[in-house]
């Protein structure tokens, strides 16, 4: 469990000058206007998209993969405008970490369904909050978290540093991190009737998985790890839809509580979650990070690979 960032003299060692010099530039971006970091961002991922195939090539095989009905020109504009987020996505890291609470409120949109949170802390239960992998995921929880304290899972980054300012950053708006391999502490967390995100929507390997429909994809690996935490008696699970409107505000809404989660048939339940998440999705699929190889394990191990 991490609630607090712990700063290290070895940062100020010349190995760590380079990053440094990075958060520097970020942070003093940081303070321009929104639509000057938002716009800095957009340039930023076209030049993703031009110089960086390989992870523009991942994002036009899930695109084409999830939205087949799509023409060929609309899945072009729908990439283009995912990288776009994807470079907005660094910026809104920025102010998630560093904006003061009065500049967040500034972007703060709607905000609904908290209703959901309150009934289940009322009848005794946690919450596991079912969230896709959205681009300015860092943002909507600084949002969030001016509403309602979270839990989040966790994982060190390979940069101390970097770790440093991401855990700082995080718990700004979460009380407290936890490991993504600490299954014990978010049980604990919702026992104690904590706010727990929770993002099952990416492809974790075989273990601990089962093949479900997601979009078009009839088979893909969906984790069962939300089923672990689901059965719980003190959890109540529920879904969110994100997006960021053209004035650059960010809207929340808490979903319903899933019905009848878990049923034990784990096909059935993990096919819940993934229509969960396409549904918020589908609220702004370019705001999605389709970069993830979401179909790298295929039901037949022999099968090739869609990403090569």
């Amino acid at each position: 469990m991490v609630n607090k960032a712990t700063f290290q003299l070895a940062f100020l060692t010349p190995k760590y000058w380079p990053s440094w010099l990075s958060i520097f530039l970020l942070y003093t971006l940081s303070w321009l206007p929104q639509s000057w970091q938002l716009a800095l961002g957009r340039a930023l991922g076209r030049l993703v998209h031009r110089l960086v195939k390989k992870r523009r090539k991942i994002a036009e095989v899930n695109i084409a993969l999830c939205y087949p009905e799509l023409s060929d020109a609309e899945r072009a504009e729908l990439v283009l405008k995912n990288m776009e987020n994807t470079g907005m996505a660094i910026f809104e890291s920025a102010m998630a970490w560093w904006w003061p609470a009065w500049r967040v409120k500034r972007v703060m949109g709607s905000i609904t369904g908290l209703e959901h949170v309150d009934q289940a802390n009322k009848d005794g239960k946690g919450v596991l909050l079912l969230v896709p992998h959205i681009l300015h995921l860092e943002m909507a929880s600084r949002v969030m978290g001016l509403e309602r304290q979270g839990v989040a899972f966790y994982r060190p980054h390979n940069n101390a540093l970097m770790d440093y300012f991401t855990a700082k950053g995080r718990l700004r708006s979460n009380e407290y991190l936890v490991g993504k391999r600490d299954v014990k502490s978010l049980l604990k967390a919702l026992k104690d009737k904590k706010f727990c995100y929770y993002l099952p929507d990416q492809d974790y390997g075989r273990n601990r998985s089962v093949f479900a429909p997601f979009f078009a994809v009839k088979e893909a690996a969906t984790t069962t790890g939300t089923l672990l935490f689901a059965n719980s008696r003190h959890c109540r699970t529920l879904s969110i839809m994100t997006h960021r409107d053209a004035q650059g505000k960010y809207h929340l809404a808490v979903q319903p509580p899933l019905e009848n989660f878990p049923s034990g048939d784990d096909v059935h339940d993990v096919t819940q979650v993934n229509q969960r998440m396409e549904q918020a999705i589908n609220n702004a699929p370019e705001q999605y990070m389709w970069l993830h190889r979401r179909f790298k394990t295929r039901p037949d191990e022999h099968a090739p690979s869609y990403y090569r």
